[in-house]
């Protein structure tokens, strides 16, 4: 049971960065932040989670049963991920490429303490066992701003960022992926590439501001378990569930942003008639109305917008949404078992592709290109793409960045190099 306390906050920004300041104090902390992005089926402007009550941490095996039963014995909020190698509990697949991350495969916790703020209206949360400390964390939190101001602008760190797969090897294996198309193996890949720095400490929090700040994205997270960070400036939803609809978003198709405002637009332009963009993200519409028909009731998959262009601050990005109805037979974590991975970050025909990939990558996913995001107590949930995101092990004082595009028949490989660079400017600039 939890005890609920609303609050009038008077100045919502600075609100939300006292909130993340005070939060580092705890082991597991998650803070989800929409940056006021105008996004249709947004719940809240920021979400706070901190302080685990229960947890569950587990390889891949057997880990989606797992996760089931935590989600219906606890019927409460979890906050966690869902690494990409999930898909060895799902498909006999494995994952053998270099891990320098080593993160869990799953983790999810049940907080003590849980702030929901949407405008200027907070909603405080507390299990019962903490609910005398109410007051006294709010006063703690509205005082942190020193702390903050601490923070910022105090790493002087310099880091070598080095890149897994050189531009002539990353050439060489989207060659080999044509290859692959054209003998009728696969239709379309996301094929990605790392890029890392060893011997690497930083103040996490002051790269995740920094990250938010030049990013604004929708799905924006700070994600800390102990030593292990996720500090992400996602643009993508993976999928929502919302009573018995089903709300998936996939992004294929990028082009640059620039400061002329003619040029922007332009850009912008050549993406909505852009015939390779387009087919990579009707590709992907199409493998993820198959796969929410898994569990969808008959007839009740739908496209509600396809090929919609919205504009970041770093990229024009063009986004679909695809929806269903819940099959009353079938659980929230089944909808997840039979989406994941995420067609964005896979391609068609999903198996093979993960195959192909495992093969021509050279750095286990881990948590990039998996999902972060929570259960509400309803059995509600909502989860992004981890994309855009810098991962850390302070313990290993390991950081990585992973970048990717998709590979179709139309695809140059210079081009695409040119796109993950593209992508990965933002993560460069916070790191350098």
């Amino acid at each position: 049971m939890r005890v609920s306390i609303h609050k009038n906050i008077a100045n919502p920004e600075l609100f939300k960065e006292q909130l993340l300041s005070w939060a580092q104090q705890f082991r597991e902390v998650i803070f989800l932040d929409s940056n006021s992005y105008p996004q249709r089926y947004s719940n809240f402007d920021c979400l706070l989670a901190v302080d685990a009550f229960t947890s569950l941490k587990t390889d891949y095996y057997n880990a989606f049963e797992d996760l089931k039963q935590y989600q219906q014995n606890t019927k409460d909020w979890l906050f966690g991920y869902l690494s990409y190698d999930l898909k060895n509990d799902i498909e006999n697949l494995h994952s053998k490429n270099f891990d320098g991350l080593n993160f869990p495969d799953l983790f999810f916790f049940q907080p003590k303490k849980l702030f929901i703020l949407k405008g200027n209206q907070l909603e405080i949360q507390y299990l019962m066992l903490c609910d005398d400390e109410v007051e006294e964390d709010f006063d703690g939190i509205v005082q942190s701003s020193s702390r903050i101001v601490g923070t910022k602008n105090q790493s002087k760190e310099s880091l070598e960022i080095k890149q897994r797969i050189s531009k002539d090897s990353y050439v060489e294996k989207v060659n080999q992926m044509l290859q692959h198309i054209h003998v009728g193996d696969m239709y379309e890949a996301n094929f990605c590439m790392e890029f890392y720095a060893e011997n690497a400490v930083i103040n996490p929090l002051e790269k995740f501001q920094k990250l938010n700040e030049i990013s604004k994205a929708p799905f924006s997270v700070f994600f800390k378990n102990y030593k292990h960070y996720l500090l992400s400036a996602s643009p993508e939803r993976y999928i929502k569930k919302v009573g018995d609809k089903i709300i998936s978003q996939p992004i294929k198709g990028t082009s640059k942003r620039f400061l002329d405002p003619v040029e922007d637009e332009k850009s912008k332009n050549i993406l909505v008639s852009d015939e390779k963009e387009r087919a990579e993200n009707i590709m992907i519409t199409d493998l993820v109305r198959n796969d929410l028909s898994h569990t969808a009731q008959k007839g009740s998959v739908e496209v509600e917008e396809l090929c919609g262009i919205y504009s970041f601050l770093q990229v024009h990005q063009m986004i679909s949404t695809i929806t269903s109805k819940l099959d009353a037979q079938y659980s929230a974590v089944d909808v997840l078992k039979t989406t994941f991975p995420m067609g964005s970050m896979t391609g068609a025909p999903k198996i093979s592709v993960m195959e192909i990939i495992e093969n021509l990558e050279e750095t286990k996913r881990g948590l990039y290109s998996g999902a972060i995001g929570y259960f509400t107590p309803a059995g509600d949930f909502d989860f992004n793409v981890v994309i855009r995101s810098i991962l850390y092990n302070q313990e290993n004082k390991y950081i990585s960045f992973s970048v990717g595009s998709a590979i179709t028949s139309l695809s140059d490989p210079e081009k695409e190099y040119e796109e993950c660079l593209l992508k990965a400017k933002a993560m460069h600039e916070v790191l350098q």
